[in-house]
């Protein structure tokens, strides 16, 4: 018997919406879930490690892999770059590794033709009021990129009815519930 082909569980949402944490409890929970290092030309934030959040790079570093067609899907968002090294996701995909992706929404559109077996999640916040009260409190961002990712947020939002669910985080262990019943529902998927 052959074994099957890894889950692509991408989840998408607002900067500040909670989708690490929510991730964070999945993969603390199921141990196969691998998460989706991507490349960005951002800086580190103070508790972010390189190779384990994400790959820093310098954007000449960047544009480079972009013309040796590295990426399975790449976008600028909030004047970075970030990208998803194409070959060592399908590599695990096909060893049977499940892997969950935390990425914006024209990543999320790009990926839905490299992984159309994939499950597409849109986290939701419960109001644009209280994404700003997150994003405040996260304390990350200066009072400009809050702007900035407030607007993008608006149009994000617009957009999810791409996706293939929602979850509204107003309540963190019902989002939670919510996004574990749909990695459970796709290991029962039939898949090529």
């Amino acid at each position: 018997m052959t074994k099957n082909r890894g889950v692509a569980l991408i989840v998408s949402g607002p900067s500040g919406v909670g989708k690490g944490t929510l991730i964070s409890m999945l993969m603390k929970e199921f141990k196969n879930i691998k998460f989706s290092v991507s490349y960005t030309t951002r800086k580190p934030r103070e508790d972010e490690i390189n190779g384990v959040h994400y790959f820093f790079v310098s954007k000449e570093e960047f544009q480079k892999m972009i013309e040796q067609d590295k990426f399975a899907e790449w976008a600028q968002v909030h004047g970075n770059f970030y990208g998803t090294p194409k070959q060592e996701i399908e590599q695990k995909l096909r060893q049977g590794v499940d892997v969950i992706f935390d990425i914006d929404v024209q990543g999320a559109r790009q990926l839905r033709g490299t992984l159309s077996d994939g499950e597409f999640v849109f986290i939701m916040p419960p109001s644009m009021d209280e994404l700003e009260k997150r994003l405040i409190k996260r304390s990350s961002d200066s009072h400009l990129e809050i702007e900035i990712r407030l607007k993008n947020a608006e149009q994000e939002v617009k957009q999810s009815s791409f996706f293939d669910y929602i979850i509204v985080n107003d309540d963190l262990e019902r989002a939670y519930e919510s996004l574990r019943c749909i990695y459970l529902a796709s290991k029962l998927k039939v898949r090529s």
